[in-house]
């Protein structure tokens, strides 16, 4: 089986590499191959010649096809395919998915792209361009060569603004002093149509509904100097009178039940609610008026603005209630320069089902599935509340490792109810285009591991979230209240209790209660950024206040409730990441997490489950899971299964190198290191404890990997191995002169296999 596998790999490979695309191309045509571009001129810098050149050469088109070490995979696909009638199935998935059509040199219109490149030139002030197009023949390719020659920028000299006495014209002047264009910069197109657009954007803040960047008119003086222009602004004479007015707010109407085919909207008393500043209209009273006094900005009598415009209808959008929104401002029929502000709402069904099967990996190394049945009640009190109800089961396995057989098994539910806005005892508001959030959990879940233990965990929460943007994000728990506890354990785990007693803090009884906040910051949402980033920071207390109440100071003998000793510790996490994108298609992407968790009062160490893990899929890849530290320790008992080490504080560095392959396929290059440590000295532990030689005790790992991205689904593979391990004796940490991918016993004591379900950051 395996050697007709590898005769299998070997044949395709041979055909790839034997497919240059030129074997099926007309008589009398050539493969187009791409383009040759050659940017000269005197009278510019070469950086700017380089910056014109990398700008052209992604619009000259056609593009060819893609060229992997001289093979061209898409041609080879595409004609692997043959004849494809139907729009659907393997070989149309393969023809158009996989491949694509050869592109001939007869699609190429040299005279088109020459126009591309006069018309780019120009709109960036070189209005003097020489452009020259040629092509050449290589066999059976084709390739187009053009060579552009550029004389002087011009430069911006004097930037006029309109002049007349009108109110609008006085407001655009006074809009200069954050004007896009600057004296002296060079002429560029597409900052004059950015300065448009900035003004139009601004006098919609300033109540200029029916306003459009087309009513301002840009024109051009290129014979006021030496290779300098003045550029002035206008509005057009034939702009609408309205559109030069500005407009305030009279009626505002929500029809909070409508229907999309409705043919008229004629308003009936008898459905009709009169709230402060709105009037709801509907067949039924769905809603309680505070729902759209928190949702809508406008207000009678104010001025009309984009922001209040856009924030209202995102966050009517962000409920999540209403299937479709739809906003119309209309003049108002009894005042002028008014106007009257209609929400049309479509509700979603208010009740919903909904079936899941999931696939999953964890920080463990087990991979999974699971089944989640929901169901939820939207609008439940008449407030745009959400109440939910699941319950879910599911299955988790290790696929490589030494806990390979001792499964995971799990289920439980969860019941939750959130309103769209902050309960409290005072009355807020926020001016941010996200709904804030209130939010009570209540959950059980039963995890049995095979041949070990169970554990009950019982868990209760509330708290708020609240966004104030769409990059910053804050969820604050007032309180948060963990309960577990454990039967069924088997003498096969008391016999390894017994060779190491840190085993048994697992199944020990937890309580743990207290506030938990985090913050979290992200620009990685900005694709046309060159570096974005991504920050987490956690802080998590227990039990404090209770604490100092009871007097809890002696962890020989800790205070109880409910005859449950609770836990009581504070606990800091960090998490960036950087991303540094070199193309559409190329990243470097880094991430550092730092934690410390601190005990005290009634705990002499944290909870186990709120203790710091490393290794494992997600974390330090060379290394199974959970299996480094705390330190330089080391388990040496002669375990059955894999013991999850644990430590107080944690440091943690990546760095991957990403890149696409092939459509579906991206793969990575990856260092990973780091380590977990404790705060208090344990005896059975040597080398555990965190000094001033953290640095010294990095576990260190590499590897490769492939990433199939079938964009419902990011299926991740990584091979990796150690570069340096901290247990070793001192002076022989690092590994890398020992590595030797020849050698079987190398490959079995240290490449490890990782098989997870998206990215690891």
């Amino acid at each position: 089986m395996k050697k007709h596998l590898l005769l299998y790999l070997v044949t395709i490979t041979l055909l790839l590499f034997s497919c240059s695309g030129t074997k099926n191309i007309p008589e009398g045509d050539l493969l187009y191959i791409g383009h040759q571009l050659e940017v000269n001129g005197e009278k510019v810098t070469k950086s700017e010649r380089k910056n014109i050149e990398n700008n052209l050469d992604g619009l000259i088109r056609p593009k060819p096809n893609r060229s992997i070490l001289g093979m061209r995979p898409d041609i080879f696909f595409y004609n692997l395919a043959g004849d494809v009638k139907k729009e659907k199935g393997f070989r149309h998935w393969i023809k158009y998915k996989l491949g694509r059509k050869p592109i001939l040199f007869s699609e190429v219109d040299l005279s088109y792209n020459n126009k591309i490149i006069q018309n780019y030139t120009e709109n960036k002030g070189f209005f003097n361009v020489q452009t020259i197009s040629d092509s050449t023949k290589r066999g059976k390719k084709g390739i187009a060569k053009y060579k552009v020659t550029l004389n002087h920028q011009y430069k911006i000299k004097q930037i006029v603004y309109p002049e007349d006495s009108t109110t609008i014209a006085k407001q655009i002047t006074n809009l200069k002093k954050d004007s896009f264009l600057k004296v002296g910069e060079a002429y560029d197109l597409d900052k004059i149509k950015n300065e448009r657009n900035r003004i139009d954007t601004k006098l919609k803040e300033l109540g200029y509904y029916y306003f459009n960047e087309n009513f301002l008119i840009t024109k051009v003086d290129s014979t006021v100097g030496n290779h300098e222009v003045d550029v002035i602004l206008a509005i057009k004479k034939d702009t609408p009178e309205k559109a030069k007015q500005a407009f305030n707010i009279n009626s505002v109407y929500v029809y909070s039940n409508f229907k999309i085919d409705n043919d008229t909207l004629n308003i009936n008393p008898n459905a009709t609610t009169k709230y402060e500043n709105f009037t709801i209209i509907g067949d039924e009273k769905l809603f309680k008026p505070v729902v759209f006094e928190n949702t809508l900005y406008f207000k009678k009598g104010d001025l009309y603005n984009r922001t209040n415009h856009n924030l209202s209808l995102n966050r009517i959008i962000t409920l999540g209630t209403f299937k479709f929104v739809k906003n119309q401002f209309k003049e108002s029929d009894t005042i002028g320069n008014y106007l009257d502000a209609y929400y049309y709402l479509t509700p979603l069904p208010k009740k919903s089902i909904r079936l899941e099967a999931l696939a999953k990996s964890n920080s463990a190394n087990y991979s999974g599935t699971e089944l989640n049945i929901n169901w939820s009640n939207r609008n439940t009190f008449k407030g745009a509340e959400l109440l939910a109800l699941s319950v879910f089961g599911g299955l988790e396995v290790q696929v490589s490792g030494q806990n390979n057989g001792f499964n995971v098994y799990r289920f439980g539910g969860e019941s939750s109810l959130t309103w769209p806005r902050f309960i409290l005892p005072f009355k807020t508001h926020t001016a941010s285009g996200y709904v804030p959030r209130t939010k009570a959990i209540l959950s059980y879940e039963y995890q049995l591991r095979s041949k070990l233990y169970s554990l009950q965990t019982f868990k209760s929460s509330f708290g708020y979230l609240w966004k104030e943007n769409e990059r910053k994000e804050h969820n604050l728990n007032v309180f948060d209240i963990t309960y577990t506890t454990s039967n069924g354990i088997t003498d096969l785990y008391k016999e390894q209790i017994a060779a190491n007693t840190s085993l048994e803090k697992v199944i020990q009884k937890q309580l743990i209660f207290g506030p938990t906040y985090s913050y979290t910051y992200t620009n990685s949402m900005l694709t046309n950024k060159k570096n974005t980033f991504y920050f987490k920071g956690a802080l998590d207390l227990s039990a404090n206040a209770t604490g100092l109440l009871l007097g809890a100071d002696d962890v020989t003998n800790p205070k109880t409730i409910l005859g449950v000793p609770f836990s009581q510790f504070s606990k800091f996490e960090i998490d960036f990441r950087h991303y540094l994108n070199f193309s559409k298609d190329t990243k470097l992407a880094s991430r550092i997490i730092m934690g410390v968790g601190i005990p005290y009062g009634n705990s002499s160490e944290l909870p186990f489950i709120k203790q710091f893990f490393i290794g494992g899929t997600s974390s330090i890849r060379a290394f199974r899971a959970r299996s480094i530290g705390p330190g330089t320790f080391i388990d040496t008992t002669n375990n059955t299964f894999l013991p999850d080490q644990s430590g107080d504080i944690k440091f943690e560095f990546n760095t991957e190198l990403r890149t696409k392959i092939y459509d579906l396929v991206k793969g990575a290059v990856f260092v990973d290191g780091g380590n977990i440590w404790l705060l208090n000295e344990d005896t059975n532990k040597p080398g555990a404890t965190f000094s001033k030689n953290f640095m010294n005790q990095l576990a260190i790992g590499a590897g490769v990997g492939l990433r199939f991205d079938f964009s419902f689904l990011v299926l991740r593979t990584d091979f990796a191995f150690p570069l340096r391990k901290p247990y070793l004796p001192k002076g022989e940490e690092w590994v890398i002169d020992e590595i030797n991918f020849g050698n079987g016993n190398w490959r079995k004591e240290n490449l490890i296999f990782n098989l997870a379900i998206g990215y690891p950051f």
